[in-house]
């Protein structure tokens, strides 16, 4: 076994620049697209992960100019999203295949999200089925590379995910949904895919999870109401117009 001895020298002394909270700036980023017009964002991270939720965006028709730690987002508005010529590549980001699931499952346009050989082992399975019970048509696949839906509760989902679009004149159905399992990227993932259902979503967790979503469209405008572990959004018909106009968003720093 080797050995080594470190002698301190003096205290250390620098500055450390800490980079913007990651969860918070992919939310923004779609939140932004999402809006009518010039957004800002500052205090970016600039990290991999945003960087896979601004490139998916982009290829969606969404102005996104990146600039160190302040992003400049000209959004399309809740419609405007327009059909990805490519695959959308989601990196080694399950935040971005997560929220993006939910936005593109609302969409009249099909899709399919990639992601890097770490990204296509994590499983999908607990936004598939709910998703799926909403009326979405999305899918996975197996581990033997066959289509998974998540119908059997056992069936694990895996990346990429193929998103069919919906029809002309189909909406996204209202849902009362349990969760098996609090995560912030399931509840995210279900409220973006509410703003354009034809119902309500009511979502209840064993336990809260970060509400980062929840304090993000509240602050926005959007009719969201949360109460311990259950939250409600009620997106009037498919039309919420919380989203309409154009936010400054100043992301907090994050040293984890």
């Amino acid at each position: 076994m080797s050995r080594f001895t470190v002698r301190g020298r003096g205290p250390l002394r620098g500055t450390v620049k800490v980079p913007g909270d990651k969860s918070i700036g992919h939310r923004s980023l779609l939140f932004a697209a999402l809006a009518r017009g010039a957004s800002t964002i500052a205090g970016f991270s600039g990290g991999e992960d945003n960087l896979s939720t601004a490139a998916c965006l982009r290829a969606m028709g969404v102005d996104v100019q990146v600039d160190g730690d302040r992003v400049a987002v000209r959004g399309v508005g809740l419609r405007g999203l327009r059909m990805p010529r490519d695959v959308l590549d989601c990196g080694n980001s399950g935040t971005t295949m997560r929220l993006m699931a939910g936005l593109l499952s609302a969409q009249r346009f099909g899709s399919r999200m990639v992601g890097d050989a770490s990204l296509t082992r994590r499983p999908m399975g607990r936004i598939v089925r709910p998703l799926r019970a909403r009326g979405a048509y999305i899918a996975g696949l197996d581990p033997q590379g066959k289509q998974a839906t998540g119908e059997d509760p056992e069936q694990k989902v895996l990346p990429p995910l193929s998103i069919a679009p919906l029809i002309e004149g189909e909406q996204l159905a209202g849902i009362e949904y349990d969760m098996p399992v609090a995560s912030a990227q399931v509840k995210s993932c279900m409220l973006l895919s509410g703003l354009y259902a034809a119902g309500p979503t009511a979502l209840n967790e064993p336990h809260l999870s970060r509400d980062h979503t929840e304090r993000m469209m509240l602050s926005l405008g959007v009719p969201l109401q949360t109460m311990g572990t259950m939250v409600f959004l009620d997106p009037n018909d498919g039309e919420c117009s919380g989203l309409s106009v154009a936010s400054d968003f100043l992301i907090p720093r994050d040293a984890s």
